[in-house]
């Protein structure tokens, strides 16, 4: 079932088993606020069982880009176009927020961590994560890379 984030009443909905859920569902609520803001239009949600495309797109990404494999357990997806770029988010039960932006003119994947994470063995050695403040998600922790091939 899908689920529209509330950025003004932030729920943990379909978090819960993080141990980052509030961190998390703050993050999610954040990327809900850009994107209402920015584009109008509103970030749904959906259980990542439910959504296995769009995980398998995403870590399709991951493993061709960097060689890179996820540890941790996917609990929501959503993917959407805006302005005619797809953008795709994957949030894990470890409190990571995987979001690929992927259009005619910039392709890049993102990594977010929820405030009070550790960076994932997987990333650490690979990527510097910079600090940004958020009223809705604390302290975020990010990182990027662009992406070369076609998908």
């Amino acid at each position: 079932m899908s689920y529209a984030v509330d950025f003004k009443d932030v729920s943990t909905v379909g978090l819960e088993s993080s141990p980052h859920a509030e961190a998390l569902a703050g993050l999610r609520a954040n990327e809900a606020r850009y994107f209402k803001t920015k584009y109008d239009h509103v970030f749904t949600v959906e259980p990542a069982e439910e959504a296995e495309a769009i995980v398998a797109w995403v870590h399709g990404i991951l493993a061709q880009e960097r060689d890179l494999v996820i540890d941790s357990r996917p609990l929501e997806a959503t993917d959407f176009e805006v302005d005619g770029t797809r953008f795709a988010y994957v949030f894990y039960e470890s409190g990571l927020s995987i979001n690929v932006m992927y259009g005619p003119e910039k392709r890049a994947v993102g990594f977010k961590l929820a405030d009070g994470m550790e960076v994932p063995a997987e990333l650490e050695s690979r990527f510097k994560f910079a600090r940004q403040r958020s009223k809705l998600a604390g302290t975020i922790r990010g990182s990027y890379f662009v992406i070369k091939g076609e998908y």
